[in-house]
């Protein structure tokens, strides 16, 4: 993190909204990437960048580190989304994950091809969490288990299972 970064979290820390907005504006592409990657949904998304960014404002002075913004920010993002998966299921009374079902309905016509996000969206929600941040927002180890709170192990083993299995859906695709 660079020094103006710093300065900037600190500032916005102490009440500053223009320092906050300008974190917003600096952040708000990652914040919904992560969203769309994680709830294969645009609107849903901004929903949580939104209330993701809401949160972060009125509970920056909580934070002890600025040097940790970014995965503190991340962490307040997967929390809301996986908040919001949840919700997801329970509405639709069944235990599986939405998506998954979705995509079962869509392979009965095998005309109809799956984009990139509906096979990452057949993945678990830590399996899509981890590959996110990894392989789209470029975290590094390290970082990602801080943001998910696992052991670097766990992220490791998640990552390498997570790209199995996107693998797999990918060439299942590709054969239908």
């Amino acid at each position: 993190m660079n020094e103006e970064l710093y300065h900037i979290i600190h500032e916005a820390k102490r009440g500053n909204q223009e320092a906050f907005a300008e974190l917003v504006s600096r952040y708000k592409g990652h914040v919904y990437r992560y969203a769309v990657g994680m709830l294969n949904d645009r609107m849903d998304a901004e929903d949580v960048a939104q209330e993701a960014f809401v949160k972060a404002f009125y509970s920056l002075s909580s934070l002890n580190n600025e040097y940790a913004f970014t995965s503190w920010l991340i962490r307040i993002v997967s929390n809301l989304c996986k908040d919001r998966l949840k919700k997801r299921i329970k509405e639709q009374g069944c235990r599986e994950e939405p998506n998954e079902r979705a995509a079962d309905q869509s392979l009965s016509d095998p005309l109809e091809k799956l984009s990139i996000e509906e096979c990452l969206s057949k993945l678990s929600i830590d399996h899509r969490e981890v590959l996110l941040l990894h392989d789209v927002q470029g975290y590094r180890y390290e970082e990602i288990a801080e943001m998910v709170d696992v052991p670097l192990g766990t992220v490791k083993s998640r990552l390498f299972a997570a790209r199995m299995a996107l693998r797999k859906e990918l060439i299942k695709e590709d054969q239908g």
